[in-house]
């Protein structure tokens, strides 16, 4: 019974391929298709091997977090400096001395 709905599979594979759209995303200007692999066994029926996976390892989180961790000081950093120069928002000076 499997096998069957398998067979059918594989033989609507070809009509699914063919030729490509107009509109498909490989042919509007300014996008990119992005590779992916739908199939996990051959035409034998073997399974595939895993794909290749790409490490994100520490030192490219950090490459990335940590540029938009500074501009995001120095965005609030100027923002506050903004308000408190209109006396929208001036923190008050507590004195501890008591």
């Amino acid at each position: 019974m499997a096998s069957a709905a398998f067979g059918r599979l594989l033989r609507l594979a070809p009509v699914r391929n063919g030729p490509l759209s107009p509109l498909s995303p490989s042919t509007v200007p300014g996008r990119t298709v992005t590779p992916s692999r739908t199939a996990v066994c051959t035409s034998s029926g073997a399974v595939l091997p895993k794909p290749k996976k790409t490490p994100f390892g520490l030192i490219r989180i950090a490459l990335v977090v940590v540029p938009f961790l500074y501009v995001g000081t120095q965005i609030s950093k100027s923002f506050a400096a903004l308000l408190e120069e209109h006396d929208i928002f001036v923190p008050e000076d507590d004195d501890d001395d008591d």
